[in-house]
């Protein structure tokens, strides 16, 4: 997401809990330190523990949750009960499914820490109070919101338009820790192919 700042892993995981929160709302907006301790008052710390779920099919999405270290898949369980894994969140982003929070209502995917992470919490609730005590907050909450759409519709035409081979390369390109990070049945999920498919062209590397 180009509009915001990148930050490496190593510096990332070296920052204080709510420190990189700020770091990452403050390279769109300027908040100033009593801008941030109302939104400070908001934030709950969670830590999930692996395959612990955030969010579950069937109940609704009430809440928008940073990443502070870990990782987190988005899936589907189908009629033939296999999994669809339909997207993925590392350190430095963010987890919500804004078809249901936005629409109140149920779920229709679930959201899983893959790993031991921490993640922070601002109920939605609380987000429209934020929105109306600092309209600048809303422009923040906006823009997350288009660049969730944008990403959804950008792996949509990926898994229309290019080659296997290359919804590999640009994973690989954006993501090059995942492959050590995430199950390669989830990541195959992920781009639409067949785990052995996945294992041919990773060896053609």
């Amino acid at each position: 997401m180009s509009t915001f700042v990148v930050i490496s892993n190593n510096s990332f995981r070296n920052l204080k809990e709510t420190d990189k929160i700020r770091m990452f709302i403050g390279s769109v907006i300027e908040l100033n330190d009593e801008e941030w301790s109302l939104l400070n008052n908001y934030i709950e710390i969670r830590h999930l523990k692996k395959n612990e779920f955030f969010l579950k099919e069937g109940n609704v999405c009430d809440s928008i949750a940073f990443i502070n270290y870990g990782l987190f898949i988005y899936y589907k369980i189908l009629d033939n009960a296999d999994e669809k894994t339909t997207d993925f969140a590392v350190e430095g982003e963010w987890i919500t499914n804004n078809h249901s929070r936005l629409n109140n209502s149920p779920s229709h995917l679930y959201i899983k820490a893959i790993e031991d992470s921490e993640v922070l919490i601002i109920k939605s609730k609380d987000l429209e109070c934020l929105y109306k005590r600092m309209p600048k907050l809303e422009r923040f909450g906006r823009i997350l919101t288009e660049q969730a759409f944008v990403k959804l519709v950008q792996l949509s035409i990926d898994l229309q338009i290019l080659p296997a081979k290359e919804r590999y390369e640009k994973l690989l390109k954006n993501y090059p820790e995942i492959f050590q990070r995430l199950p390669l049945y989830h990541i195959a999920n992920y781009l639409g192919i067949a785990p052995k498919s996945l294992s041919r062209i990773r060896n053609s590397f």
